[in-house]
């Protein structure tokens, strides 16, 4: 389905689910490449920017939370970027939809001040808007890390466990998309993508900006689960340590007590077997041993 706004000279086209006759249309109209047209046929392409004398075609990735909110997602922003239209490709992230029609209520309602007068421009509100949005997914993840820290010293390992999972996982996904396309903002900012209005530098160095801020929070929260992840690790550790050092001692101490036991349950003739206060004399040594090895315990530090 192919939707389309006028922003002065600038043409907006929005394609949702682009069939292949809406692509051959783009190529017979705009004499887009081949390869870019096949691009935008596929999923799961990688992060580029493409430079050509007449258009820019660019595949960019922002993330999202799935429905439940739990694990992020990514989504493909396929955008051809000339001198008069932005072009924007497939089901992309939902910030450039409900961008389009926000732009294309803006023009309906005739306010002057929300439409945009160069695809540059046009270019930029986009982008922008996918990166306050990430920082808004990043906000979620620092929260989910403070969570996790408060909650991490309670005795809920469960749960720990299973945020802690997920954070990581996120955090590892984020880290993967973001990290491809540092370089490809950089060409904004450096020079090598020119764009077709003077007095932009600016411009792409605050959305330079943006990713360098969101790139460094999520090494910040990498290096940040991380080590809770390892200083949990230890916590359990040493509680197991903690249980097996009590189990063992349980077991030492009830090892003589039940030989004891076993050894006088036997049918036969022992020693002070037959005496009147036998009973008591075997209580009174099971007794015996079991301070002992409590005083020699306490003794050695071990309890």
């Amino acid at each position: 389905m192919v939707e389309q706004i006028r922003l002065g000279t600038v043409k907006w086209l929005h394609i949702l689910y682009p069939s292949d006759e809406d692509l051959n249309l783009l190529s017979e109209q705009f004499h887009f490449h081949p390869l870019d047209i096949e691009d935008c046929k596929t999923r799961s392409q990688r992060s580029k920017i493409d430079i050509y004398d007449d258009y820019y075609f660019l595949i960019l990735h922002f993330p999202y939370f799935d429905k439940v909110n739990r694990f992020i997602k990514v989504k493909e922003a396929k955008i051809f970027w000339g001198r008069d239209f932005i072009i924007t490709i497939g089901n992309s992230h939902w910030v450039i939809r409900d961008l389009f029609h926000e732009t294309k209520k803006a023009i309906e309602e005739k306010r002057t001040d929300d439409i945009i007068g160069t695809s540059d421009a046009l270019l930029y509100r986009i982008l922008e808007k996918l990166m306050k949005e990430t920082q808004v997914l990043l906000q979620r993840i620092d929260h989910e890390i403070e969570v996790i820290n408060k909650e991490m010293f309670s005795r809920r390992a469960e749960k720990s466990i299973e945020k802690i999972s997920i954070t990581r996982k996120n955090i590892i996904l984020l880290n993967t998309t973001f990290k491809p396309q540092l370089r490809l903002f950089h060409k904004f900012e450096s020079g090598e993508v020119e764009g077709y209005v003077e007095n932009m530098e600016e411009y792409w160095g605050n959305i330079l900006d943006y990713y360098q801020k969101i790139w460094d929070l999520i090494e910040d929260d990498g290096e940040l689960i991380e080590g809770y992840s390892k200083t949990f690790d230890s916590m359990q550790a040493n509680r197991t340590n903690e249980i097996m050092k009590m189990l063992t001692f349980i077991s030492t101490t009830l090892l003589p007590l039940t030989f004891l036991t076993g050894l006088y349950g036997m049918n036969v003739n022992l020693p002070f077997g037959n005496h009147p206060y036998a009973f008591f004399m075997i209580v009174g040594l099971m007794i015996f041993i079991m301070v002992f090895l409590l005083w020699y315990f306490r003794r050695r530090k071990w309890m």
